[in-house]
This record gives structure tokens, sequence and C-alpha cells, in this order.
């Protein structure tokens, strides 16, 4: 044997434990693991609480699913956050686990190197930002979607795009950015925890189901009204889109307040049965009279073009959980459900959200459609404007949104805590 073969061989044996032949050489190369997937996040804030915190902490170190650790089979490997408060963890998050910390978005998604992630994370939730007239935070989502579209066009390809909570503040906005990932052919994602988190008790109405109308209850009194109004539209819609005839776009919406809420319930536009049927799923449903409780309710009425009445009600004394009861043709007794949201500072919610974004990195298709997350945008952003013009009831073209609910909904069942 030469040397240069007796050196060759003997380093093989060391590093391998044995001699390979080429074939063997090959089929090994062939079977060592994949790349991971490379994530990028595009954050406007990452401090404790925040939604960024919550949804790539999880990509980070991962979290529990059906009462034993996950860990999402992702690298997140960059990071870029608009803002940077006193008490912002971006930096030394990213210095202890490796990711790098951008200071533009191109250069988070590796524009510099062709674009070199597969996922992006754009979560635009939190920070300081200022309030219009409307009352609604003008978060700039649509602003820094374009930019990471602007580096899909300039890099020749698309890569899946989750984008945290609604679309946008402005529904045309919101459906330029529907419309510019259908062009160029990637997947968009979108939308909160609420309808994925746990169900009590855990039903799913079957795709079909007679729905007359539903009644969403909800209690939050924290910044501004669409923030958690947001939240009640979804939690209304992921039920109503369920429908027989699927989804085919809602009519009219209308915010009310004060004691124009009950007198609507008086008159039957919204109905006290159901909403009694939400109540009575929450945990921290208060005693005594909702009328005398509740000191300035809230209100969005749905009108759907199918004549399927929806009503989502804010009743901050009353209750601060998400609950709905809903009216099924040929069923005597309302079906109803309150969405569990574990608490802070874990917010195990975010758990069934991350998970369902795993999938839709995966695959490229989301679990559920867009399409929900721009009629419900859409929804939120009207109900402020009839809100701002005295409460009048809001009609609009855009409103049509018309799709077929997935089979699955994709909630989360079992435990929420860790097993053993």
């Amino acid at each position: 044997m030469l040397r240069r073969e007796f050196l060759g061989a003997s380093s093989a044996a060391i590093l391998g434990g044995s001699l390979l032949t080429a074939e063997e050489t090959g089929t090994r190369a062939q079977t060592a693991s994949p790349r991971r997937p490379r994530v990028a996040a595009i954050n406007s804030i990452y401090r404790l609480r925040s939604h960024a915190y919550h949804i790539a902490g999880r990509f980070i170190y991962g979290y529990t699913r059906q009462g034993f650790h996950h860990q999402p089979p992702f690298d997140l490997v960059r990071m870029w956050n608009h803002q940077q408060p006193e008490n912002d963890l971006g930096p030394r998050t990213c210095k202890t686990h490796n990711i790098e910390l951008c200071r533009t978005i191109p250069e988070a998604l590796g524009a510099d190197k062709g674009m070199d992630i597969d996922a992006v994370l754009l979560i635009i939730e939190h920070g300081d930002y200022p309030v219009n007239e409307l009352g609604q935070i003008l978060y700039p989502r649509y602003e820094f979607f374009e930019q990471i579209v602007d580096v899909f066009k300039k890099a020749g390809r698309s890569v899946p795009v989750f984008v945290d909570k609604h679309l946008s503040y402005d529904h045309r906005l919101a459906a330029k950015m529907v419309a510019t990932a259908r062009e160029l052919k990637f997947g968009l994602m979108a939308g909160s925890s609420l309808p994925v988190t746990w169900r009590r008790p855990e039903i799913e109405p079957p795709v079909g189901t007679k729905f007359e109308e539903a009644v969403v209850c909800f209690g939050f009194d924290r910044g501004t009204v669409e923030i958690y109004l947001f939240h009640a539209l979804e939690v209304l819609q992921c039920m109503l889109e369920r429908r027989a005839g699927g989804e085919t776009g809602v009519k009219s919406v209308q915010f009310l307040q004060d004691d124009a809420v009950w007198k609507a319930g008086d008159e039957g536009r919204w109905s006290w049965r159901l909403l009694s049927a939400a109540l009575s799923r929450c945990a921290s449903h208060n005693v005594g009279p909702i009328r005398e409780n509740v000191l300035r309710p809230q209100a969005v009425l749905v009108e759907y073009n199918d004549g399927t009445k929806g009503a989502v009600l804010n009743l901050i004394e009353q209750t601060s959980e998400f609950a709905i009861g809903a009216k099924v043709t040929d069923r005597q007794e309302p079906v109803s459900s309150c969405f569990y949201l574990p608490a802070p500072p874990g917010a195990r919610f975010f758990d069934p959200l991350t998970y369902n974004i795993e999938k839709f990195f995966t695959t490229g298709v989301s679990p559920y459609p867009v399409e929900r997350t721009l009629l419900t945008s859409t929804m939120t952003d009207l109900a402020m404007r009839s809100l701002h013009a005295g409460c009048k009831v809001v009609a609009d073209p855009a409103l049509g949104v018309k799709y077929e609910a997935p089979a699955d909904s994709g909630f989360f069942r079992g435990p929420y805590v860790d097993a053993g």
C-alpha cells in the first residue's frame, strides 16, 4: 500500500470506526440528516409577554404538546426588532441562542445571500405606535410585509409568511396583502390563538352545520377597543364559517354601546338566550344581573349575506373570558363553549398557535384559510368606522369574502400542562 493510501485508510478507520467502500460512503451521505428549515422573525418588539416573545420564543425553547415537551423542527436564525425599549430582550436572547440580530428586514431574510431563509414570522403586535381617529393602532404590518415581498421579488423566489393577528387595521391594505400572496404564489397564514386554543367543552361542529345565530361574550378593558374586538370576531367566525353553504360573506356590521346594546337584545337583534349559554361556560362569570353589573356594554352586530346573525358583546364586569353560544336548526338547546386562555407569563394558548404555524411552514399551506382573517380584519375595521360614525350600520363590498372552512379547525385537545 502506498503511503498516502495508508494514511487515508487509517484516518477513515479512526473517524468512522471502520473502513467504508465508496458505495457505502455514498449511502451514508444520502441518509445524513437534512438541513433544518431556517426561520426569520420580523418583530415590532421583543420583550416579556409580547407576542414575539411568545411565538418566536417557542421556536427557540419549544413548548408543551399533549403534556410533553415539543421542539419545533426549525432553526430561528435571524431576528429584526423595530423598537428597542428599556426592557428589550432581543440582544440577550439572540446572543444566548446564536441568533443573528439584524439591522434591517432584508438583512434578516438574508437578502445579501440570495435570501437563505425558508419561512418568515411577521409579528407586529405591542410596541409604541400612534392611534388614529378611528381608535386603531397603526401597526405597520402592511409596510413590513411589503419589505418582505420586495426581497422575494429580488431573490426570484418566495417562502411562507405568517402574520400575527389581523392582517392590517385597514381592510384595503389587508386585501392587498392577500392579493400579493396569490400573485406571487406563496403561502400566507394569519390570525391569533383564539380559533385554535382549548375549548371547554371540546366542540367541533361539522362543516355544514345549520347555524342560525351565534353570540360571543368577552370582557377586556386593556388598550383600545379593536385589540380584543378582533379576537371576539375570530371566535364568532371560526364557528359560523362551518355553517351550511360555507362562508358567503357579510352584509353589514354595526357597533353599539351603552343602553343601545341592551335595547338591541330586547328587540331580538341578538339573543339573550345565546348570551346566557355562552356565559354559563365562563369560570369568571360574575354574580348579579348583567344590566346592573356592566357599566359600559359594547357590541358589534354582524349580518351575514345568507341571513345568519352574529354578535359579539364586551361585558367587562361580567366575564374575563371568550365564550360562544349558538343556535342550530332542529336543535332545542344552544351549543356553547369557552375558548380557554391559560394565563401569562406562560400564556400557553400560544402553544396551539405555534403548532399550527409549524404545520404551515412545513407544507406551505395554511391549516385554515387566510380569507378568514381577511374577513375578520375587514369586520374589525368597519366596526371601528361604525363607532366613529355614531354607531351607524356599515355595509361594504369588501365584506363579501367567500371561502370554505377546514374539516379540522386545528384547536388543541387534551392537557395544557406538563404530564407527570
